[in-house]
């Protein structure tokens, strides 16, 4: 394996026979995004999809925080996490569409080194805080269906905003260890991404150098992010379907089990996505496989999550049955 020594204007390396070599690779101070350059008929119906989709996603969770934050009967530690996760979307969103749309309309699009980087930290920032604020929503539902007479004293507004700052702490330095560390790596050479952000997969593939040390770190903290929460996640419906299954009617069990659908729903097409991106063997798959798995979890679950906790849930729904008849009324 060839190991790459940078200098200023032009990498110098070792080849596997001993001998030193040199290459003109100038270092990268900008990216290319050329993702679906190479398709530009449907330049215009992409461009059109995405736009609709983020303002669904915008209308979506804004309409959705307001929501809880208007109506007092929504006033509860699962609203108040999920109005926490509704926030978070906006700007989850936010961060990764728009330089889409931008890709799409100019046939490519040009990101100063910087701005990748400010754009691969608040990425990677608001999507470990969903991860978090997922497997704390969790949390909350085994604590509601295997403790409810404890529910009122564990679940204390005291204890809802310290796990949710929590969240939001763990998530910053996750985001600041992971950016760190992929951008301590050195690119030279060719500057073009074939993707719709600046995203690590493809960062990776423009990497000179050993990129071994680093790219532990980045699996190690990864670790402690998606497989941390799915494992809360999962022993948390582990106890709870046990306790669903000692409830002796069935209407009773099909109620207590309602209340978890929407959550459960939400998580498996977020997580689903993220572990087939990020924790799986790369070898061999197609940057266009790559591409629509992360407009996915990047655009699609967003938008989803405000529409599955609505139509599924029954408080929500008689908010904004209130909303509407006060909108009537008015």
């Amino acid at each position: 394996m060839a190991s790459f020594y940078i200098d200023r204007e032009y990498c110098t390396f070792w080849d596997t026979s001993g001998y030193m070599a040199e290459k003109n690779l100038t270092l990268v101070t900008e990216f290319l995004l050329i993702a679906f350059t190479g398709c530009p008929a449907q330049a215009v119906p992409l461009f059109l999809l995405f736009l609709f989709i983020y303002l669904i996603t915008l209308l979506g969770n804004v309409s959705m925080t307001v929501l809880i934050s208007v109506d007092g009967r929504l006033h509860t530690p699962m609203y108040f996490l999920l109005r926490h996760l509704s926030f978070t979307d906006i700007w989850y969103s936010s961060v990764t569409v728009p330089q889409m749309l931008a890709v799409l309309w100019e046939h490519g699009a040009a990101l100063p080194y910087a701005r990748c980087a400010a754009q691969f930290f608040f990425f990677t920032f608001f999507g470990a805080i969903d991860c978090y604020l997922l497997a704390l929503m969790a949390y909350d539902r085994y604590v509601a269906v295997c403790r409810p007479l404890l529910y009122v004293t564990i679940m204390t507004q005291k204890a809802c905003w310290g796990l949710a700052a929590g969240a939001y702490v763990a998530g910053f330095c996750s985001a600041l260890v992971r950016t760190v560390t992929a951008f301590s790596l050195s690119f030279c050479g060719d500057n073009e991404i074939n993707f719709i952000f600046c995203d690590l997969p493809p960062l990776l593939k423009l990497t000179c150098g050993d990129s071994y040390p680093q790219e532990v770190v980045i699996i190690v903290f990864a670790i402690f992010v998606i497989p941390a929460c799915v494992v809360v996640i999962l022993v948390s419906y582990l106890f709870i379907i046990v306790a669903i299954m000692r409830i002796p009617s069935v209407g009773g069990r099909a109620k207590t089990f309602s209340t978890c659908a929407s959550h459960l729903v939400a998580v498996a097409l977020f997580f689903g996505s993220l572990i087939f991106m990020y924790l799986r063997d790369n070898t061999g798959q197609s940057s266009q496989e790559d591409r629509v798995v992360s407009v996915l979890y990047t655009a699609v679950i967003p938008m989803l999550n405000p529409l599955i906790y609505s139509l599924r849930n029954r408080e929500v729904k008689e908010a904004l049955r209130k909303i509407f008849n006060k909108a009537k009324l008015s």
